[in-house]
Order: structure tokens, then C-alpha cells, then sequence
């Protein structure tokens, strides 16, 4: 075996050693959140309102709060990230400003998430005078998402072959047309992907809304989008790190965070679905 051949065995086999303890790690993970937390796991868990200092009853209020949230995130985040998309594809001309915006929007894909908490706590919460509510954590996750949706949005605008848009153009459509019956059926599977797997990490945010949406304990429903809520991932923080009585609630807290992992890989599974299928569209 030559010098070259042993060094690509050798970094395979890193490769692959690397891979499986990822892999054992997200088992045992699993395992831990499915062996301390199925127990609790139930009908009155899901659909009961928290009672005696959280210590009994369900987490119905945090999960509808974890829902408003992000349906709230992704209802101003996917028409202003698919719009800024077509923008920066299909009509802005190729120059130093687009590239400016294009590392921008990567490079803000890649700040953390308690910076945009403080930053939606400063301009929401405090300068807008929303308070701590629905409308405000929606709107801090909505910025957090958004170069997410933007960055998937322009990469499947990008993979539309030209020939689309040269034959529809040259059948006598405009720009808009091309775009709205040739280009965006095209994209939409990787578009709907990307939102998906933001709403996923929208979903599993703690930092953005616990500055700005959610409250320690709240046994009712929101009645609007100015009320604050409770949702799973500040909850299953608080539980595990301020409740007065920890030991008591571990197997609630452990309950929680396998209903919220079950979400997150819900979601994940989903876009993992529409992107085989989109794939599979495509070779046919």
C-alpha cells in the first residue's frame, strides 16, 4: 500500500470512528430523556394545565405557548426571507453591495441566540413598548430565523436550471411570471426545507424568549399576542435549574424535554421527507 492509499484508510477510518460516536451519543442521549421521562408521559400530562407550583398536573400551556411562538416566527420570516431571496437572485445585479449582503445575512445566520435575545428585549420589549409577550418573542425569533430562510431560499432559487427561465422568457412571459409559475415550483421543496428546519430551531430556542415571551409559571392560556406564555424550552429551564423543589420535578422536566425532542425530530424527519422527494423528482 502506497503512501497516499494508507493515508486516505486512515483518515476513513477517522472518519467513520467519528461518525459512530456521534451517532452512539444521540442513542444515548435518547435512551436517557426516554428512560427518565416516559413514565409521566400521558394524555392528562399533554392536556393539563400545571398546578401546585408545577410540582402536578400537565405542560398544555407550554406546549400551545412553544406553538404561537414559532407559528408567529415563521408567519413574518418565510414571505420576507423568500422575498428578500428573489430579490437578491433574480434581480439584483451581481456587484460588491450583493456580496456585502449575502455575508451578512451568513454571517448573522451564525450569531447566538442570546444576542438576538437581548436585542429583541431592547427593541420589543422596551422601545416599542410590547412587554413581555407573544408578539415580542415572535418577533425576536422571526430576526433569528430569517437569514436561515433567506440563505435556504436563495440556494434552491439558485439550483432552478437557467433553461427555465430562457424558455419561458423567450415564449413571451415577464420576469414575474418566469418567477411565480417556472421558478418558485421548482424551488418550493428546498424552500419549505429550510423553513421547516427553522421553525425546528425556532422551536427549541431558550435564550431569545425567555427575555422577551415567556414567564416562570402561567397556568391559563394567552388570550392575545400582547399576553406573555410559558413555552417547553424556558420551562424545562426553569425546571431544572429554579424550581424549589428539583428532585421532585426531574421525571416532569425529563417529560418535557421528550416532548420537545419528539417536535424537533418531528420537524427534522419532515424536511428530511420533502427533500428526498424533491430529489427524486428531480432525477426523473
Amino acid at each position: 500500500m502506497n503512501k497516499k492509499l494508507l493515508k486516505q484508510t486512515i483518515f476513513f477510518q477517522i472518519f467513520r470512528m467519528t461518525s459512530a460516536l456521534v451517532i452512539l451519543f444521540l442513542f444515548v442521549m435518547i435512551w436517557t430523556f426516554i428512560s427518565n421521562g416516559i413514565g409521566v408521559i400521558s394524555w392528562t400530562f399533554l392536556t393539563d394545565m400545571p398546578k401546585r407550583g408545577m410540582t402536578e398536573g400537565g405542560i398544555f400551556p407550554a406546549i400551545v405557548g412553544t406553538v404561537y411562538l414559532t407559528l408567529g416566527a415563521i408567519v413574518f420570516a418565510l414571505p420576507i426571507g423568500v422575498a428578500s431571496a428573489i430579490y437578491l437572485v433574480e434581480y439584483a445585479h451581481e456587484g460588491r453591495l450583493v456580496r456585502i449582503i449575502n455575508s451578512a445575512i451568513i454571517n448573522l445566520a451564525g450569531v447566538p441566540s442570546i444576542v438576538y435575545g437581548l436585542f429583541g428585549f431592547g427593541i420589543f420589549v422596551v422601545f416599542l413598548n410590547f412587554g413581555t409577550s407573544i408578539l415580542s418573542g415572535s418577533l425576536t425569533l422571526f430576526i433569528m430565523i430569517l437569514p436561515t430562510i433567506v440563505s435556504a431560499s436563495r440556494e434552491a432559487l439558485l439550483g432552478v436550471p437557467k433553461s427555465f427561465r430562457e424558455g419561458s422568457l423567450a415564449l413571451g412571459a415577464t420576469k414575474w411570471q418566469t418567477i411565480r409559475h417556472m421558478v418558485l415550483p421548482y424551488a418550493l421543496p428546498g424552500i419549505l426545507t429550510g423553513a421547516i428546519l427553522a421553525v425546528a430551531r425556532a422551536a427549541g430556542e431558550t435564550a431569545p424568549i425567555i427575555l422577551t415571551a415567556v414567564f416562570f409559571f402561567r397556568p391559563s392560556l394567552p388570550r392575545s399576542i400582547m399576553d406573555g406564555t410559558m413555552a417547553l424550552a424556558s420551562h424545562i429551564y426553569y425546571m431544572a435549574t429554579q424550581h424549589h423543589a428539583i428532585n421532585l420535578v426531574r421525571p416532569l422536566t425529563y417529560g418535557s424535554v421528550l416532548v420537545l425532542l419528539s417536535i424537533v425530530l418531528s420537524l427534522n424527519i419532515l424536511a428530511i421527507v420533502i427533500r428526498t422527494r424533491y430529489r427524486r423528482r428531480k432525477n426523473w
